[in-house]
C-alpha cells in the first residue's frame, strides 16, 4: 500500500472515530501532565475504558502527583482503583513507580524509552503512549486494537504487538504516529470490534482486506 493510501485510511478512520468518546488516557493527556498519562495508562491495561475512567478519577482526586501518591498505602490505592484488572498488583506498581520517579528522576516522569521501561510495571505499550501523549514525541503505541486493525487492513502480517510496532514504523508517516493509537482504539472499540466487526458501517471497508475476519455485521 502506498503511503498516500495509508494516510487516507487513517484520515477516514479519524473522521469516523470523532463520533465516539476517545479513551480516557487521551482525555487526561489534555492536562499536560505525563504522570497522569502514565498512571491512567497503567490502570487501563486489561481493563475496559469505563472502569479505567472511573478508577483514574477516584485516584487522582486523592493523589495526582508522585509525592502525594506516596502518602497513600497500597491498600488505599487498591481500594480507589478497584475493579480495574489486577488492581492489587497495579497499586503496588503505582507506589513503586512514584517512589522511583522521585528518587531517580527528580520527581519528573522520564521522557525517554529507556527511562520509562526502567519503571516497574511499564512495558513498551505504556512507554510509547507516555512519550506520545505525555511528551509529544513521535512514538507508535501498539495495543490489541492497533495490532488487530493493522492486520485486518492488510498493512502488516504480524503475530505480536512488538512486531506490529516495528512494521508500522516503516510504513506510517511520522506525523500520524502519536494520534494512531487514539484513532485505532476508538475505532476498534466502536466499529472494528474484535468479534463480528461492524463492516457495513465502516468508512474504510472498501480499502480493507478483512484479513482474518470470518463474520461481520
Amino acid at each position: 500500500m502506498m503511503k498516500a493510501d495509508l494516510a487516507r485510511v487513517i484520515r477516514l478512520m479519524e473522521k469516523q472515530a470523532r463520533e465516539f468518546r476517545v479513551p480516557y488516557v487521551t482525555d487526561v493527556a489534555g492536562r499536560n501532565d505525563p504522570y497522569l498519562v502514565l498512571i491512567s495508562c497503567i490502570l487501563s491495561l486489561r481493563t475496559q475504558d469505563k472502569a479505567t475512567t472511573e478508577a483514574s478519577r477516584r485516584l487522582f482526586r486523592a493523589a495526582s502527583t508522585p509525592v502525594k501518591m506516596l502518602t497513600l498505602s497500597s491498600q488505599r490505592i487498591a481500594k480507589l482503583i478497584y475493579p480495574v484488572g489486577f488492581y492489587r498488583t497495579k497499586a503496588r506498581h503505582i507506589r513503586h513507580i512514584s517512589r522511583r520517579i522521585i528518587a531517580a528522576f527528580r520527581g519528573q516522569v522520564p521522557d525517554t524509552l529507556e527511562g520509562l521501561l526502567s519503571l516497574k510495571g511499564v512495558g513498551l505499550k505504556t512507554a510509547n503512549l507516555v512519550l506520545g501523549l505525555g511528551y509529544g514525541k513521535p512514538a507508535i503505541c501498539v495495543d490489541t486494537h492497533v495490532h488487530r486493525i493493522s492486520n485486518r487492513l492488510g498493512w502488516v502480517k504480524t503475530r505480536a504487538p512488538e512486531e506490529t510496532e516495528q512494521a508500522l514504523r516503516q510504513i506510517v508517516p511520522k506525523r500520524h504516529w502519536i494520534a494512531l493509537n487514539t484513532i485505532m482504539v476508538t475505532f476498534g472499540q466502536n466499529v472494528c470490534t474484535p468479534i463480528s466487526p461492524r463492516c457495513s458501517l465502516c468508512s474504510v471497508r472498501r480499502l480493507c482486506k478483512r484479513k482474518g475476519v470470518t463474520t461481520w455485521r
